[in-house]
């Protein structure tokens, strides 16, 4: 099994990644708060994890991927105090709470499809471990880190830090943090502003509540992942992932909170990916600066020039690294629509030149079809090889490139250039300037169909599917043998029309010596 290196925030190096367990990894990822149509920022960690959870497959791991929903317990601000961010859009909409967070997350669920963003393992609601919650609290009010006042509990900071260390993720000391809480001005029930909710009273015009030990409350949002890791990934797990932006309060907060109800911090690898940004500005619903996932697909949106296609954005999303900051601009995403573009025409020609050849692909996934033809949710079964049969020196780079740099944290954009490498040397092939064995082509093939299809899950969206496509091939290859007619007849002026008017569809013809071949732009 090859070695794998990931960014651990906790102790801020590149780690070599041990599991609890071998050859058995828990991932917990924190998911959205389902009270708006998922957006841009909202694709980042679903691809990056959807890729960590890939990678991690094909390496040979059988992986137990947990991504929450937050249906309660939200409040504006990411505060302790204000309207919870679902019951908000309840009563704007007139509509009850599980309304909204039914509505939006069938649409989540759909955004992810489309960007080929699988399933995870399990996907638990904090309203559905109201009694758990409830338990942990008990715990941490018997560990004396927390504290009641008028009907809600609030975890402890300062006592905590005094026998732990508060900001071990951050790198936070308490006085950063006081720096960024607002005077509450005695208006709240806290000891100390850093001291965080972990059952709030619900007032009288609160809609979700649920009965407690301390009256009718709901759980403070820090809580649900602390306790929903632990009862589906167990007392200790392996990885616990999202975005940067929930490093503090929020992870901070659970490390606290899994140290206090259960004298563990839980997790031994906090993995956080970056920000999308607008501007330099992060993308958020709270900013007011997003653009949806449904309005990018559409091109709907002024920020937008045109519609990006699924496939794009999750393109565009790989070419920067997980941790890096990634800018969005209309220039970014229609050099990523290109860059795309090339990859699938090249998997066409590779597969094409590897049948010619006798070479016949292994890949498959976990349904049993091919990897460049999988059906949603599915994964390739292939283990990642330690060594390939390339004759060609390039091949091998190539192969053996793209390994190192997926297991050197991820690095997406390096694994995509050794890629844009092997593009170069298939069209090379095709024109004919360069002869590459079978082993040379199965070992590309490999690559597309275990990295660029398995891996990256990238998809070609103008592949023929079903009877539509069947149609539109049929259709094409009747316009292309008119054309190839109207040649024969030396009847330039018709075939000059029928390629001006195809071209015109955004549909590209290439005469070629084996033939006329066609792309969609």
């Amino acid at each position: 099994m090859r070695d794998l290196y990931i960014t651990n925030t906790l102790s801020r190096t590149k780690e070599i990644f041990k599991p609890i367990n071998p050859g058995r990894v828990g991932l917990y990822v924190c998911g959205p708060t389902v009270y708006g149509d998922a957006h841009l920022g909202h694709a980042r960690p679903g691809v990056t994890y959807d890729v960590l959870v890939r990678l991690l497959r094909h390496l040979g791991y059988k992986v137990r991927y947990v991504r929450n929903i937050t249906d309660v317990g939200h409040l504006e601000h990411d505060a302790d105090e204000g309207e919870d961010k679902i019951a908000k859009k309840a009563r704007l909409d007139q509509l009850e709470p599980m309304e909204v967070v039914q509505n939006y997350t069938l649409r989540y669920h759909e955004a992810m499809r489309m960007l080929n963003v699988a399933p995870p393992s399990i996907e638990p609601r904090a309203s559905g471990h109201i009694v758990e919650q409830i338990e942990a609290v008990k715990k941490i009010l018997a560990s004396g880190y927390a504290y009641e006042s008028n009907g809600s509990i609030y975890f402890d900071v300062q006592k905590y830090n005094a026998d732990h260390h508060y900001g071990i993720l951050s790198g936070r000391n308490l006085d950063d943090t006081l720096e960024g809480t607002r005077n509450l001005d005695g208006q709240s029930d806290k000891r100390a502003p850093y001291d965080f909710a972990i059952w709030k009273k619900a007032e009288p015009q609160h809609i979700m509540r649920w009965p407690s030990p301390w009256g009718e409350g709901f759980p403070g949002w820090h809580l649900e992942c602390s306790v929903m890791g632990e009862k589906y990934l167990g007392h200790e797990f392996d990885i616990h992932g999202g975005g940067m932006d929930l490093m503090f309060p929020h992870h901070e907060c659970e490390i606290a909170q899994n140290v206090a109800s259960r004298g563990t911090r839980g997790v031994h690898y906090w993995v956080h990916n970056n920000m999308i940004t607008i501007n330099g500005q992060k993308m958020g619903k709270s900013l007011g600066n997003f653009i949806t996932l449904p309005q990018l697909f559409a091109g709907e949106h002024d920020k937008l020039e045109q519609a990006y296609s699924p496939m794009t954005i999750r393109f565009f999303i790989l070419q920067a690294h997980y941790r890096g900051t990634l800018d969005f601009s209309n220039e970014a995403l229609q050099a990523a629509q290109k860059g795309l573009r090339r990859i699938m025409t090249a998997a066409k020609d590779l597969y094409a030149l590897a049948a010619a050849a006798g070479v016949e692909r292994s890949t498959v996934g976990t349904e049993g079809h091919p990897a460049n033809q999988m059906a949603y949710g599915e994964f390739i079964t292939s283990v990642a090889p330690e060594s390939c049969a390339a004759d060609n020196a390039e091949v091998k780079a190539i192969f053996n490139g793209v390994y190192d740099a997926l297991c050197d944290d991820m690095n997406t954009p390096i694994a995509l250039s050794h890629i844009f490498d092997a593009v170069r040397i298939i069209n090379t092939a095709k024109d004919k300037k360069l002869t590459l064995s079978k082993n040379d082509l199965a070992t590309l093939c490999q690559v597309f169909d275990d990295i660029v299809f398995g891996v990256m899950a990238l998809r070609d969206e103008e592949a023929s599917e079903g009877t539509s496509g069947k149609i539109i091939d049929g259709l094409m290859q009747m316009v292309l043998e008119e054309r190839v007619a109207a040649r024969a007849a030396k009847d330039w002026a018709r075939s000059d029309q029928i390629r001006d008017a195809l071209k015109a569809l955004g549909i590209t013809i290439k005469d070629g010596k084996e033939g006329v071949s066609w792309t969609i732009e």
